[in-house]
């Protein structure tokens, strides 16, 4: 052993485990007033984002989700899945984000495979996930997002996603990870020669690669992000944790729609999206 190694060991005051979690506390302190999320009419700062996720978490810890247990995600590119990438980890919880495009046979299978233990799924999503929980013998808590942007009528379970992060607390004290090598977040590959195989991440892993996004694009401080991209889809390649590192917007889009994308890039001003080549 040299000497610079005696005596060095990793100490609080010169290590903490990686994790995304640290962007937001930062962006909200530094940057509260900034815009956040924009969605149809929907306004938010970082600092009404950093607490909604804080009442989030704590919503979710009241009703008896804990370390390694998996909260479900089954949702368009809207607010509440920006909220989810932050409130669920903050209690050491794990994020599965559904792809909204499979049968209810498939996700029944995420659902029981993951022992899912919270569904917050859209009304738009309300066959698929109501044919999903017949097929379930536990069966998860099913939270509904009633959002403004969809003409749905239907409801699709009797707790309201706003309700019940309204029993949260926006100054819950939430958990750092204690190991950068805990999961973050769950995603399934969509089986197409067996069942679904589950790709966990963990917290360093989504820290170092929301990094790279923002490094490889030169993005800078307070870009203007349009969700092209599905957030289901590997948790967004990252880019909700990128984004919040820096600082950024936002701007939400339940599905593709190039009239739509055209409108919010000019009445935005949105400098980056993502997508696949058919998209562009």
């Amino acid at each position: 052993m040299s000497i610079f190694e005696q005596d060095l060991a990793p100490q609080p005051v010169n290590h903490i485990p990686l994790t995304p979690l640290s962007f937001i506390k930062r962006t909200a302190s530094v940057y509260p007033d900034y815009p956040s999320i924009i969605h149809g009419q929907q306004r938010f700062t970082w600092a009404q984002t950093y607490a909604r996720c804080r009442q989030l978490a704590s919503a979710l810890a009241q009703h008896g989700v804990r370390k390694g247990d998996t909260v479900a995600f089954m949702l368009p590119n809207i607010p509440a899945m920006v909220e989810a990438h932050f409130g669920v980890a903050m209690i050491g919880a794990v994020l599965n984000s559904l792809n909204v495009r499979l049968d209810g046979e498939t996700i029944a299978y995420m659902l029981r495979h993951s022992e899912t233990k919270v569904l917050v799924a859209d009304r738009e999503y309300r066959d698929v996930v109501l044919e999903a929980m017949e097929r379930l013998t536990h069966k998860p808590l099913l939270i509904e997002v009633d959002d403004p942007e969809y003409n749905g009528t239907e409801p699709l379970s009797d707790v309201k996603y706003e309700d019940f992060i309204a029993q949260g607390d926006p100054d819950f004290n939430w958990l750092w990870p204690e190991d950068e090598w805990e999961a973050i977040s769950l995603n399934y590959t969509s089986g197409t020669t067996g069942d679904p195989k589950g790709v966990v991440y963990h917290h360093r892993g989504a820290f170092l690669n929301a990094m790279g996004n923002q490094a490889t694009w030169s993005m800078g401080l307070h870009p203007v992000y349009l969700w092209t991209l599905p957030m289901f889809h590997t948790n967004g390649w990252c880019f909700p944790w990128t984004v919040t590192a820096q600082a950024g917007v936002h701007v939400c889009l339940r599905r593709v729609d190039p009239v739509r994308i055209m409108e919010l890039i000019r009445e935005h001003k949105v400098t980056h999206l993502c997508g696949a080549p058919v998209v562009l």
